[in-house]
């Protein structure tokens, strides 16, 4: 068995060799989009990422960091090999489980393997982890720095341990497995909780190895006791502890007068002599359950430990320090996640349903000496709820409505939950990502419920016709998509094989693996209830269960030796079974999905930072409002120190009391923030919420006056609302500030020549119905700031959460500065642009890497650039130098919008954005430029005009006359533009598919 060991050790670490290898290869050279920029930023410096944070990921890629050698470009690179190398161990681990389950099958205890029967294992662990190793999902999380990759290695790591138990459980020593894997879990909270899900299936493991009878009574049983151990460590070890620690810590504050933290102190020796006690007397009275049962809940709770560097960085109160978790109960919100509200699970309201009573909550803060008492979140009654609710959120009531077929005022019936259920949590946000992984991908665009984006599909026509509709004649565009990877379900068909093998040889591991699969992802869907129109796609919350299907890929390749072996030799059988299952699997996947997996050219994320901070001046104040336009920023100050002198500030984290208290520090080289008032004036359960009250002020309100009265602590200032608390509110909405000319001059807020049309009062009528956090402090800010410091907000930021000031913003390309100026001319509601400004960022200033290079552009980068970037760049300041007669700097403008096209259209949008830039390369001269851009666009449309004619065919209810009056606009714009050329050729091609599809859509 020496050589077998051999053989399986060295064939898992050169499996887990190759995919490191592609994972580094293909791996981001910067920050990417989403996450990541803030894990970066906050690992590199040991800072405090979004609840409920990610404490051991955070350590172990500062590591990494360090092999960049100083080079700080070369962080983000050397974080995301640490996820590279994370996930080859992954596929390590992978290997030796498939191995290790095949050993039960082909191996008897104490018996040598035959040489063509370790092949078959071999084979079948090597092409089961690499299937897994190149899926779409799990390659995606493999070359980037998020928790997702370390959090598979950890669920790899432990159900590879817990098939070692089994092998030695009738050892002596045997039950140091299980203390490792108790370990291991507890190390893996400081990483992401998916690892925690595989504890029923430990605990159905430990029934039958302990068990020769197995009956229904008694699996269910070890069920009801692995759900009862996940339950109380996922709430009683990660959230219950530091509850209680709190509660005793307010006892020994509030009412013994000792300081903070003593009660903590009586509460961790308390659970310690405990756990010690415990153990004794297990050892005493020879009670070995016990006393497994103790070390483990010691070892959960030493790997906890790494949380610890969550509450020792906070004191230190960091850069990035998020919700400020530097006492107890800040610290318990953090990990409860309260930021971020709470689904309903078992019982819960409809999206319908009216509030029928507020019961309200108390809890603490830390105050000067004690913990004070202040309003939890309350609980709600409804007037209509349901058992197992789906159909809860009432932002998404329309939604639900249309999905379902509900009237206006027809109420859901639990049937429809249940519909809601089964076809969109279980269908669209779950089977879906599951075919991704092993049937096949239409694109990368996001999915909203049609027929066109985002959707699983095979490569077969007949299947896919009845799936997604219109593969006959697939245009072009679509069918040499990079992002449409197709499988024809063949490693779909492999697994499944692998699963009928698996219950036939051997039913009590197969119903394990069934269970970590039914955990990792069904049971994911019940207990995430998420939302529809999620802002991304959530396929990395699955990953867990594609890896126990990859498994039965594994053992899939045993099933077809098995099958030919019927009429084959072993040797013809294994080697063309393995030979077929690895082209079939690992080496399909792998072709496919490499060129739109490869992110070793993309830089956008950090490339739209780097111009977000180059577009401000010198210690500017720079509002963002989402994860993209702040993420990337925190990474290329925090890491690579660009720009630290300009002052971010999230609108989004504005509304909470932390961040406001945060904007008195002084950050990197950016000064802190001037506030006209005390924080403590917005602490927690102060002014969360400030309603308006009409009160019949017609006349403008000065700025000061009104925050005086918001900030004011006199109960004739406040209102009174049902629970008899009283409120702070705003009396009126037409807000006024007095504008110090001499400022705005002294500190060259406006240009020069601009100077004249500096208004004396800015008047704006604020916008909605309560004021937050984040409106107040804005306000705030920009009083007190008195034009010391430029003033900008992100393109990506609303306006309906400027309180109004849009009104007094200068739109310079991707920022926008407040500028207290009233230009002549200007037409109500439209946005005042800087043309100086907007051409000198188009064309010198803004960096886009080899974003019109690359083969492939994913989804993110396209929706930034054609949503943000074209329209409000390139296309905004064409349109404004041809209107001023500047044709030498609109071409410029021009060309320079062509230099970052990518290889190949992509969307409509973008083809309707491009026609004012080819409009100015025709009468710049630019014909061969402009006919190009034309051609391009022009035959993108037209593909997709097509393909929504044998769409509509397939399925009609699928017809989206909105893409097709934005397709037939944009041929409309380039039909015009042609006409006024000497292009009659091409002038002629674009007016005949104009017409054709105009007769056949606007006849209908």
């Amino acid at each position: 068995m020496k050589s077998y060991d051999k053989i399986n050790n060295l064939t898992g670490w050169l499996c887990a060799i190759l995919t490191t290898t592609v994972y580094i290869i293909t791996a981001d050279r910067f920050t990417s989009w989403w996450d990541t920029g803030e894990f970066i930023a906050s690992a590199y410096r040991l800072q405090i990422v979004h609840q409920p944070g990610a404490p051991l990921f955070l350590i172990i890629q500062n590591i990494f960091s360090n092999f960049a050698l100083g080079d700080v470009s070369k962080v983000a690179y050397w974080m995301n090999i640490g996820s590279a190398v994370c996930s080859g161990l992954t596929i390590l681990f992978l290997f030796w489980t498939i191995t290790a389950l095949t050993r039960k099958v082909f191996i008897p205890r104490g018996e040598t393997p035959s040489t063509w029967t370790v092949i078959q294992m071999m084979l079948a662990g090597a092409i089961g982890a690499l299937a897994y190793g190149f899926t779409d999902t799990f390659w995606y999380s493999a070359v980037e720095s998020e928790v997702y990759a370390m959090s598979s290695l950890c669920t790899a790591v432990v159900f590879w341990l817990i098939l070692k138990w089994e092998r030695r459980s009738e050892e002596p020593d045997a039950n140091r497995w299980l203390i490792l894997i108790a370990y291991i879990m507890g190390l893996s909270i400081g990483v992401h909780l998916l690892n925690l899900l595989t504890i029923p299936a430990i605990a159905l493991m430990v029934y039958f190895k302990k068990n020769q009878r197995i009956t229904w009574n008694g699996t269910v049983k070890s069920l009801a006791i692995g759900v009862t151990v996940l339950a109380l460590i996922l709430w009683g070890v990660i959230q219950y502890s530091i509850r209680i620690a709190a509660a005793f810590d307010v006892f020994f504050v509030n009412q013994l007068g000792l300081g903070f933290g003593s009660g903590i102190v009586f509460f961790l020796l308390l659970l310690v002599g405990g756990i010690i006690w415990g153990i004794r007397y297990s050892v005493m009275l020879n009670k070995p359950i016990l006393n497994v049962g103790l070390l483990g809940l010691s070892f959960i709770c030493f790997g906890y430990l790494s949380y610890a560097m969550i509450a020792i960085r906070a004191h230190a109160d960091p850069s990035l320090n998020n919700n400020s978790p530097d006492n107890v109960y800040a610290f318990l919100g953090y990990l409860n996640r309260e930021q971020y509200g709470k689904e309903p699970l078992l019982k819960g309201q409809t999206f319908d349903a009216q509030v029928t009573e507020v019961t309200p909550t108390k809890t603490y803060k830390k105050g000067t000496r004690k913990y004070e008492k202040i309003d939890g979140i309350p609980q709600y009654n409804y007037d209509n709820e349901m058992l197992f609710p789906r159909l809860y959120s009432e932002k998404h009531a329309d939604y639900y409505r249309s999905y379902l077929g509900l009237l206006p005022n027809e109420k859901p019936t639990f049937s429809d939950n249940l519909n809601f259920f089964f076809t969109y949590q279980l269908g669209n946000m779950y089977a879906r990502y599951f075919f991704w992984n092993f049937a096949g991908r239409q694109n990368d665009e996001q999915n909203y419920g049609g027929y066109s984006e985002g959707n699983w599909m095979s490569g077969l026509k007949a299947i896919d016709r009845q799936v997604v509709g219109g593969q006959t004649d697939l245009p072009e565009s679509m069918y040499a998509n990079p992002s449409r990877n197709v499988y024809y379900l063949l490693p779909l068909l492999i697994g499944v094989v692998g699963l009928i093998w698996h219950f036939r040889k051997d039913r009590r591991f197969a119903s394990i693996v069934a269970l970590l699969f039914f955990f990792t992802g069904a049971a994911i869907v019940i207990y995430l209830n998420q939302t529809p129109v999620q802002p991304r796609e959530r396929d990395y919350a699955y990953a867990g269960s594609f890896y126990a299907f990859s498994i039965w890929i594994g053992l899939g390749v045993l099933g077809c030796m098995d099958f030919l072996s019927k009429k084959f030799s072993l040797k013809i059988s294994t080697i063309t079974a393995g030979l077929v299952c690895l082209l079939a699997a690992p080496v399909l996947l792998v072709s496919e999905n490499w060129d739109d997996h490869d992110r070793s050219g993309r830089s956008l994320a950090r490339d739209m930072a780097y111009n977000y901070l180059t577009s401000c001046e010198p210690n500017a104040i720079l509002f963002t409002y989402a994860d993209n336009d702040t993420f990337p920023l925190w990474y290329l100050q925090e890491v690579e120190g660009i720009r630290t002198d300009v002052r971010i500030v999230n609108l989004s984290y504005l509304q909470s009391h932390w961040y406001v208290r945060q904007l008195s520090n002084q950050v990197n080289e950016a000064a802190p923030v001037k506030l006209s008032f005390d924080t403590a004036k917005l602490a927690e359960g102060v002014r969360d919420y400030m309603p308006f009250v009409d009160k019949g002020i017609e006349n403008y309100v000065h700025l000061d006056s009104l925050l005086a009265f918001l900030l004011s602590d006199n109960p004739t200032n406040q209102v009174s609302v049902q629970n008899g608390r009283m409120l702070s509110y705003l009396p009126a909405r037409k807000i006024e500030m007095a504008v110090d000319k001499q400022a705005v001059i002294k500190h060259q807020v406006v240009p020069s020549n601009w100077s004249d049309y500096v208004v004396d009062e800015m008047k704006w009528d604020y916008p909605q119905n309560h004021v937050s956090r984040a409106e107040l402090s804005l306000m705030s800010i920009v009083l007190m700031n008195n034009w010391e410091r430029p003033i900008y907000f992100t393109n990506y930021t609303p306006t309906n959460l400027m309180a109004g000031l849009d009104k007094y913003i200068v739109d310079e390309g991707i920022v926008r500065k407040l500028m207290p100026i009233e230009l002549p001319e200007r037409q109500e509601g439209q946005l005042m642009t800087n043309v100086e400004k907007l051409y000198e960022h188009a064309t010198q200033n803004f960096r886009w890497g080899k974003y019109g290079l690359l083969d492939f552009v994913d989804v993110d980068s396209r929706r930034m650039m054609e949503n943000f970037i074209y329209p409000d760049v390139y296309a905004q300041t064409t349109q404004l130098l041809k209107q001023q007669g500047d044709m030498e700097r609109a071409k410029a403008v021009a060309v320079k919008a062509v230099d970052i096209l990518p290889k190949r259209a992509y969307s409509l949008n973008e083809a309707l954005t491009y026609t004012d830039i080819v409009d100015t390369l025709y009468k710049t001269g630019e014909i061969d430029l402009a006919n190009r851009v034309v051609k391009r666009n022009v035959g993108f449309v037209n593909d997709y005009l097509d393909y929504a004619e044998s769409l509509a065919r397939d399925k009609p209810e699928a017809l989206d006359a909105r893409k097709i009056r934005f397709s037939l606009a944009a041929l409309e714009m380039y039909n015009i533009i042609l006409e006024g050329t000497n292009e009659k050729e091409l002038y002629a091609q674009v007016n005949d598919v104009l017409t054709h599809y105009r007769e056949k859509y606007i006849s209908k």
